[in-house]
Parts: structure tokens; sequence; C-alpha cells
């Protein structure tokens, strides 16, 4: 009997977070800090041909200026870290900060200002003077649609069956054109850090998804001994993929503190983080769809593109997801990218999924239209059994349930089919649905669990939390598997100091650290229950592990408590104050015999106003299967945060570029839309749970991600059915629609 695993659990670091006693990177108070400024290009491209520092340098408090002039390089890369593929000289692509007087993007920095103030570095900044000799810039992927190539053919998924001949011959077919602009992560928290030595020993508070990855980064820019790094990160302020990988501020924080021997906090402005971190990249999608008379699909050709920097080759995989979706015997996916005078796209929420299935599940509405068939019966047509690549059975795979509970709960069956159809007085109503798609991933992670004679126990992994409640649930199994409390157990993450784990992102992090805890707590258990066995009267004697459990401090035979010892009892016979365990989980072999996947279905009502063009998501029904749910109470906020997501991406997000100097119009949240309370109204979220001990031993799938990929596509398929307008250029705003 579950204690605390699927039933409701509040943050265990929400007071902090309320009352300000949670730390973020830029908020650690260190004696003697001085305070670095950016200064950036105002050119997309060209390279420097002077910059002047002396005004700037004159200026109240300044303590020293860098530019490319001036700047420590990293050193050079050990043979090691060579990238075996290419054996080039090079550790990673990842742009650098003030390494070279070529401008390769519009707000490049070109400059970094040390004042003892962040007032006196900042209007220090303002009177560096750079000249140019300017080039024009490229930015305008679309237009350059004829360059984009394959960055890894050999490493791309082939066709299957014979697509195009398929397409040619369908009974039915369609083919359609979607674009997605550059979006913007905009977490709360600027990303930022505070950089100091002590010898040849680095510390770095910085805002980050992983720990290890910055250490990494850091270790191997100074050539120094990965233990000489030290990175802590106990609270991010949201990140979305902003953070996965190490950004260039990093790297200057710490180079800056080293030549001037003091500690240096460098946080980006809001208009900064525009190209201090990445974006979802620009997309282009051709979908072409054949069917038979009946619905069933017989061709899927389904081409991205999108744009990457001249400096690295970004791939956002936008087809890799949606080709798994659709029982179809002929499918190619080509995947391109188009290199641009931009910095380089990174992962953002969902990354290549939310975008990819916007463009399938779109065409699959208008092949719907074009069969006159209900769309959701279209999509049980063509159900996937196994997996249509590898012909895999999938490890579980709940997607019919999901469909049939949220359509009933929305109460799809009153649709009518004709767009324009539907009416609230004069409001346009429309209806559409979607499917969505993400992993069931699980990566190697380590943990330590110290389990105390006084009935306490200390967890920690060097995880991150980036928001979406890992303090909880990792809390919450431990307790569950140490048969503790919740409240005495204790869990700390974000810092190299502790047990590795990795980066948190691709919805894989409950799922692999939760794996370790489980396990950790077992090996306890069974430490422990050698102890109690070496007793000649032990009322565990010849106990097997598995038919033993924690509870309420004791171990006891499962469904027997009356044979138990408490485990203060264990420890204290044998001069024990505690017992540590340090454990690494791995994925297990047998899921590579099985598919996995976690799946949802997406209902959405909008209303539109036909006079003005304006677009309500009035009410939203989503069910999820992700394996087995932890906590209700976070799970459930993970799906709407997902929705909302969803919701900015159709209607409201842009990241505006004047391709004329390729300089991003809308770096702020005054003119970059997000959605506000106001845009959302009913959000129903609702788990149907799968049963799945193959994905890992707790049956945990991921679900941050997986809450968001469907929606775009279903509020454009509503907006569709309100108007009878078809609109495949996110974001779906009034213009588009009068």
């Amino acid at each position: 009997m579950a204690r605390y695993i699927g039933k409701e659990m509040s943050r265990v670091d929400g007071v902090a977070k309320v009352t300000g006693k949670a730390k973020y990177a830029a908020e650690f108070q260190v004696p003697g800090i001085a305070y670095g400024f950016i200064v950036q290009s105002t050119i997309g491209k060209g390279t420097i041909k002077s910059i002047d520092t002396a005004e700037a340098s004159r200026a109240p408090g300044v303590i020293r200026i860098y530019t490319h002039e001036n700047a420590p390089k990293p050193a050079p890369p050990k043979s090691a870290e060579l990238k075996p593929q290419t054996n080039s000289q090079e550790r990673d692509k990842s742009f650098r900060a003030l390494q070279t007087n070529r401008i390769f993007f519009n707000m490049q920095p070109i400059a970094l200002v040390l004042a003892e103030t962040f007032e006196q570095a900042r209007y220090a900044a303002r009177l560096v003077k750079a000249s140019y000799a300017e080039e024009k810039p490229m930015t305008d992927m679309e237009a350059e649609l004829k360059s984009a190539f394959m960055p890894n053919p050999q490493r791309a998924p082939k066709p299957r069956g014979n697509p195009s001949e398929a397409f040619q011959t369908a009974a039915v077919k369609i083919e359609a054109e979607y674009t997605i602009p550059v979006e913007h992560h905009n977490p709360m928290e600027p990303h930022g850090a505070i950089a100091f030595w002590e010898n040849e020993k680095l510390t770095i508070f910085d805002k980050t998804q992983g720990v290890y990855t910055v250490r990494t980064h850091l270790a191997t820019s100074f050539g120094i001994p990965e233990e000489n790094v030290s990175v802590v990160s106990p609270f991010v302020g949201g990140a979305f993929g902003s953070s996965l990988r190490p950004n260039y501020y990093p790297w200057l924080a710490s180079m800056a503190a080293r030549e001037i021997k003091r500690p240096v906090k460098l946080v980006y402005t809001r208009q900064q983080m525009y190209t201090g971190h990445g974006y979802r990249p620009q997309t282009w999608q051709k979908v072409a769809l054949g069917a038979d008379k009946n619905g069933k699909l017989t061709s899927i050709i389904h081409e991205a593109a999108n744009n990457s920097s001249t400096f690295e080759d970004y791939s956002d995989n936008t087809t890799n997801f949606p080709r798994s979706i659709y029982a179809c015997p002929n499918v190619d996916s080509p995947q391109k990218i188009v290199k641009t005078d931009m910095s380089t796209p990174c992962a953002m929420r969902a990354p290549g999924a939310v975008s990819g299935m916007f463009a399938l599940e779109c065409a699959m509405d208008e092949l719907a239209y074009s069969l006159k068939i209900d769309p959701l019966e279209l999509r049980l047509i063509n159900y996937a059994d196994v997996h249509p690549d590898s012909g895999k059975a999938f490890s579980s795979k709940a997607l019919r349930e999901c469909y049939h509970l949220a359509a009933e709960k929305f109460g799809w069956k009153n649709r009518k089919l004709e767009p324009r159809s539907m009416r609230d007085g004069r409001m346009l109503v429309g209806w559409g649905m979607a499917t969505g798609v993400w992993g069931a991933f699980q990566q190697p992670a380590s943990v330590k669990i110290t389990l105390r004679a006084d009935g306490t126990a200390y967890v920690a992994s060097g995880t991150s939390d980036i928001g979406p409640g890992t303090y909880t649930v990792i809390t919450l199994i431990a307790a569950e598997y140490l048969g503790l409390p919740a409240e005495k157990v204790k869990f700390e993450l974000g810092d190299t100091k502790f047990p590795r784990a990795p980066v948190q992102g691709g919805s894989f992090t409950t799922a692999s650290v939760g794996t370790a805890v489980y396990e950790s707590a077992q090996n306890i258990r069974q430490k422990l229950l050698d102890l109690a066995g070496k007793e000649a009267n032990s009322p565990l004697k010849a106990a097997k592990i598995d038919e033993v459990e924690f509870a309420d401090g004791k171990l006891q035979i499962k469904n027997e408590p009356a044979r138990s010892i408490s485990v203060s009892e264990i420890m204290r016979r044998n001069n024990l104050t505690e017992l540590t365990d340090i454990h690494e989980a791995k994925p297990s072999p047998e899921r590579n015999k099985y598919a996995t996947g976690a799946h949802g279905a997406q209902f959405v009502e909008v209303k539109v106003d036909p006079d003005l063009g304006i677009v309500r998501v009035t009410r939203v029904v989503e069910a999820t299967a992700c394996g087995r749910i932890m906590n209700p109470k976070t799970s459930h906020s993970q799906e709407i945060g997902g929705i909302v997501w969803g919701i900015g991406m159709a209607l409201t997000e842009a990241t505006e570029i004047d391709h004329r100097y390729g300089r991003i119009m809308n770096p702020n949240l005054q003119h970059y839309h997000v959605p506000v309370n106001a845009d959302v109204l009913e959000v129903e979220t609702m788990f149907v749970e799968e049963d799945d001990k193959i994905v890992n031993p707790l049956g945990i799938k991921g679900m941050g991600e997986l809450g968001m990929v469907g929606i775009p596509a279903a509020i454009a398929n509503a907006v569709f059915h309100a108007t009878g307008k078809r609109v495949r250029d996110l974001p779906i705003t009034p213009e588009k629609l009068l």
C-alpha cells in the first residue's frame, strides 16, 4: 500500500521559494564582489575594425574592460577531448565570447566591463565604442531554403517502403506547408553566475540544468582537473532548455574572476537573454499525406528544415517523433538545416516534437476534412499498435484510452463536422483535437542515501530542479521506500559535490534519479536485513529481500507487521549511527526489446470574434498516459503549464527579426507576448495510468514536455473548425483571420 506515491504532496521547497529563502545563482553573498556588464554588437555580420575603451576605462568605479584584443583564450583541447568523428582541433563549437573580431550575429558580446557596482559597469558599458567592417547578414531562413542540407545523413532514419510512389497513386491526398517562427524561453530568472577562485580552485554559482556539464566545460576551458571546479545551483527560476548546455557567461565570469583576483558576478539583462542562450529555431515543414477512401494512410512525406548558426549545425529533430505515431507502410521524414547569421538555437520545451506534431496533426485534420471523416476517427483508423519503424511491441501504450476518456469528457460526440457550424451568440465556436507524444527516457544517475539511527534520512544527487518539483518527488520516493515520514527525509541537489546525475532535460529526471533512489533504498534494506538476520532469534531470519519492507521505522515482513525489528534497534545492536549507500542506476537492457514512449490526447474549444479575428481558448481537456504518477499535485501542474505554453505558441509567441540588420526587434517581455492569466480559461488535465515495469522499476515516463506537444495543433484545428480558415503559419494572430 503506497504511503506517498500517487498521493498529493505540496512542494517541500514551496515555503523557501515564496519567502525568498531559496537562493538563486546571482543571490549568493560573496565578499569583495565585482560586477560585470556585457557590451553587445550593433551589427549582424562583419568584423570589428577598432574598439575604443579609453573613455569607459576612466568612468567611475571601472576595474577592467575585456575585449577580443586582451581577453585570455581557453586552454587548447587535449587530444583525448578531440571529437572522435572529426579528429578536429576543437573541444566544441559552442559560441565563446571575446575570442575573435568576427561578428557572427547581432547583439553578440564584444566587451565585458568590470566595475565596483552594477550601475557603474552598466554606465561604462555605454561608453565603449566600436567601428565595424559591416557585411550583409542572412537571417531569413525561408528565403534560403534552397541551401538546406542534412547535417548527419548517415544518422537520419531511412524511408519506410516507397513513399513517393505511394503518394502518387493514393486515392485521397493533401499537401501543405507549415511555418513556426523563432521563439524564446523567457524564464523568470535571468541567466547569471558568480565565480571566484581560491588558489587553483574555482567555485561558480550558476543558473544551470546540469552542474556536471558546466564543470566539464570550465575544467577543459582552463585546462584544470574537474575536481578543481565546484558548480553550485540549488534553485533555478525556470530554464525550459535554455540552460541545458553551458552558455557563454560562466566562462566570462570565471575568466574575469581569475584575472582580477576577485569574485565576479555577471547577469544577463532581459534583452541579452535573446542572444545569450539559444531559442526554438524557425521551422519550415511540408507534409504530404496519401490515404485510401476509408482513411487508411498509404503515404506520409514529412519534410522539415530549421535554422542554425554559421558556426554550429543544430538540428531540432522535427520529424523524429511524428514518424512513430501512425501505422503507415510508406514514410519519409527528411530533416535539414539552413545556416543563418544568428546565434545557435537550442532545445526548448518539447524540442522537435511540438513543432513536428503541429504540422503532422494539422495535416491529419486537413485529410479528415478531405475524407469527410471525424478527425478522432481518422486517428483511430491509423492507430499504431506496434512501433511502425522497428515493429517492436510497446512496453505500454494507453493512447487509445486517452482519446476515449478526453473525447467523452469534452463532449466531442456533439461536434458538427462543418466549419462555422457552431456558435455562441455572435462568437464562432471551434472544436479541435490532436495527439501528443514524447519519449520514456532514462539516463544513468547516481544518488547517495544516508539512513540514520534517529529515524531520519539524507539523500543527495547532483541533479537539478528547474521548477517541475524534483525536490518534492525525490523526497516522496525516498520516504516511500525507506518507510519514513516525508518530513524526516532531507534531499539536496544542484551541486558537483553530490553524486553525478544527468542534466534536467528530456523529461527523464524523475525516471533516472527516482530509480537510483529506489534501488539505493533496496541496498540499504539488504544491508539491514543481513545485520538483522545474524541474530539467532531474529524474526527476520532467512527472510529474502523481496519479502521485507520498511514501514514506520521498522524492517518487517510484508503484510506481517508482527514479524518486525525497529531500524534503530538493528543499528544500535551493531554500533551504527548511520548507514550510507552510494548507487548508480542504469536503464535495464530489457528496455531494448520494446518500443517505449509517452502519449496523450488534447481536445480544445476556441471562440473567435468574427469581426476582430481575436481567438480565445475557452476550454482544454487533456488526457495523458505517462506511466505511473508519483505526485498528482505537481503532475497536473506540469500538464497545465504545458497547455499554457501551447496557447502561447499557437496564438502569441514570435521573435520578430528585422532581416535588413539581422536584429531581433522584440527582445523584451513588453513586445514578446506570452499568455497571461486572462488568456487561460478552463483547463482540465487527466492521467491514464500505465503499469509499466519495463521502462524502469517505478514505471515512470516523462511528462514535462509531453503536456505541450499536441496543443498548438489542436488550437489551429479548432480555429479552422470555427472560421473555415486554415492558418498554417504560427502564431495565429487576428490579421491572419480577417
